[in-house]
This record gives C-alpha cells, sequence and structure tokens, in this order.
C-alpha cells in the first residue's frame, strides 16, 4: 500500500476528498496526488499526519499502527474515567471496544467542523 492509498483511505474514512483535505492544510490543489508515484517527505507529510492525528510512518508504510506512540492509550484513558467494576469482566472488552468508536466518531464529528 503507498502512502496515496493510506492518504485516501484516512480521506474516505472521514467523507472528505483529497483536494477537500488540501484545502484544509493549505496546499495547492492535485500536490498530494504526487504521493502516488514517488514517496512523500518533509512538511507536506507531517501537515497530513498532524491532520489525521497518525504517525508519519503510518503514512509511509513503516507500520500499520496509525497510532502515534505512547499517545493513543492515555489520551483514551484519560477521556473515559469509567468504573467497570459492577462490569462483568466478560463484557468490558466490548465496552472498551464501543467506547473506543464512539471517541473516534466524536473526534472526527469535531474535526470536521
Amino acid at each position: 500500500m503507498t502512502a496515496f492509498d493510506r492518504l485516501k483511505k484516512l480521506c474516505d474514512k472521514q467523507g472528505i476528498s483529497v483536494n477537500t483535505l488540501e484545502e484544509r492544510i493549505g496546499l495547492g490543489k492535485n500536490t498530494l496526488y504526487s504521493w502516488k508515484k514517488k514517496v512523500p517527505t518533509g512538511s507536506n507529510l507531517s501537515k497530513v499526519a498532524d491532520y489525521f492525528d497518525v504517525s508519519t510512518d503510518y503514512l509511509l508504510g513503516r507500520t500499520d499502527n496509525p497510532n502515534i506512540e505512547g499517545k493513543g492509550e492515555e489520551e483514551f484513558t484519560t477521556f473515559f474515567r469509567i468504573d467497570t467494576k459492577d462490569v462483568p469482566e466478560e463484557h468490558r472488552e466490548k465496552l472498551e471496544e464501543e467506547l473506543r468508536d464512539y471517541y473516534e466518531y466524536m473526534k472526527n464529528k469535531l474535526k470536521n467542523k
């Protein structure tokens, strides 16, 4: 998967076009389409990573984990401070999954306002 493929996938997930992303992060029209033929470098790579809150390593295909090292779990647990002692063990994993989905939904919704 190329950097452009990953970029396109992230855009699709948020329901925006690549051209819309370029406008939002201050790039010229069709700038990111060059990623189809060459490996991105420098500030444009950082701008895209910052916009989607993913690592540059993820965009470059060096990892399949989009999370920035050390950020995801701490941010998540700070956001949801809940007492799960009354939740049966077999349901805790599902609860965490649902909370993560909701958290991502809200993050994307607020980012796109």
